[in-house]
Parts: structure tokens; sequence; C-alpha cells
């Protein structure tokens, strides 16, 4: 998920031998350790909405099999994006493609979450979801990494459980979502609106984007407003053009 603020650090520093897998009762040891379950909790949310809105059209069974396997993709590709996670970001376009990407998957969840419109829907297979999920997590987690990695300052104990406590903040906050959206499918707007807000920001941080145009930050959430609600308003004239057709 993109976090602006984060992304604004260095690269993290170069990890230290006397440092890997370290432990110590130091303040800085614990404001490290502060540090990292703060940003896993507020960097879960977008994952666990890309999660929860595609298992959605799973059966109930197989449900909570997809949240699993996929959170478990997403830290296995974190740990592997790790050691590459601060010179892809200064990639040029692939936050740009990225963000159109996650644009095209808000809108398609949208259209099968379906939510106040009657339209037949495909079923979709485990693998299916997974395949969206892990696609979606490969283009949204490599600042989540850099922040963590950031944070954890060279100590490998630290990297280690900020990536693994990420699995239980997905899964409950992805497992909560997904009975939420049956019980309210008011959130299947928001959850489509955060995942617009999302790809607007990774195309407006595109090191491309930000040296042509060098937004202000007005501007950028502007534009992270517009494309929240143009991801609702295009989803809604997709499935009224999917219903017409059906007539």
């Amino acid at each position: 998920m993109p976090w602006s603020d984060l992304e604004r650090q260095e690269s993290p520093p170069d990890v230290s031998p006397d440092l890997l897998g370290h432990m110590s009762f130091s303040w800085e040891f614990f404001a490290a350790l502060l540090s990292i379950i703060l940003i896993d909790l507020i960097l879960a949310g977008d994952n666990a909405v890309i999660i929860a809105m595609a298992v959605r059209s799973l059966p109930r069974k197989q449900r909570q099999k997809g949240i699993l396997f996929g959170s478990g993709a997403a830290v296995l590709l974190r740990v592997a994006l790790t050691f590459f996670a601060a010179q892809l970001l200064q990639t040029p376009y692939l936050k740009l493609v990225g963000g159109l990407f996650i644009l095209w998957i808000a809108v398609k969840l949208f259209v099968e979450g379906n939510p106040g419109e009657e339209v037949h829907r495909e079923a979709k297979t485990l693998w299916q979801a997974l395949w969206v999920i892990v696609i979606a997590d490969i283009t949204m987690s490599v600042d989540n990494v850099l922040a963590v990695a950031g944070a954890s300052k060279g100590n490998l104990f630290l990297l280690i459980f900020g990536l693994g406590l990420s699995i239980p903040f997905v899964v409950f906050t992805s497992s909560l979502l997904s009975m939420l959206m049956d019980k309210y499918p008011v959130i299947i707007y928001i959850g489509a609106a955060v995942l617009g807000k999302v790809g607007a920001e990774m195309i407006i941080t595109d090191p491309v984007m930000v040296e042509r145009f060098n937004a202000p930050a007005g501007v950028q959430y502007a534009m992270e407003a517009v494309f929240a609600l143009g991801v609702i308003v295009l989803g809604k004239l997709w499935v009224r053009w999917k219903t017409s057709t059906k007539k």
C-alpha cells in the first residue's frame, strides 16, 4: 500500500553483521519494534481490502482458504522484495503501470461484487482469486517492504518479525471485511474507493510523474479523491451496461 510519508524515507541502511538477529532491551530496539507494529497495522488495510474483495465471489467454504493462501503468498513476496525494494521504487514507470493495474483491479472487483445490482456473476475459482491477490500484492508491496526495512534499521530479527506480523493482521482484517461485505454491501464501495486512492497515489508518486509535474500535496489529494470516486462511477456504469445487455 503506498504511503507517501513512508516513501520519502531514505533507503534502508546497510545490514551490519553485528545486528543480524540481535535482540536487545535498549530503548532504540523497542522504539523500532513499536514502529514496525504501527507500520504493519497501517499498511495491512489496503492488502486486506484486495484479498477480501477478491475472495468475495468464492463459495463460502473456500473463502478462508483464499484468505490464508493469499496472505501467505503476500508475505513470501514481501520477503523476496525486501532485497530490491529501494531500487524498484526508483524505477521509472513501474509505479505508474502498477497504479493503472490497481485501478483496473478495483473496477473489476467492484463489478464482481455488484453492490445493489442483480447481475449474473460467473463463479470464480480459488486459483483465480489467488492470481488477483498475488499480482495486486506484487504491485502494492514494494514500498510496504521499504517502510518495514527502514524501521528495522538493519536488524534482521526486527525485519523478519515485521514481515511475519503482517500475516495475522492481514488474515484477521481480510476475514472481518469479507464477512462485513456480505452484511453491509456499502463496504464494497468503500473498498473500491480505497483502491482507487491507492492507484492514484502510485501513479502520482512515480519518479517520472514527480520529475515532470512535481504536483503539490493539495493537487495529489484532489487527484486521489477523483480516482477514488471515478472507480465507483466507472464500476456502476459497467454494471448497468452488463445489466442492459442481459435483458
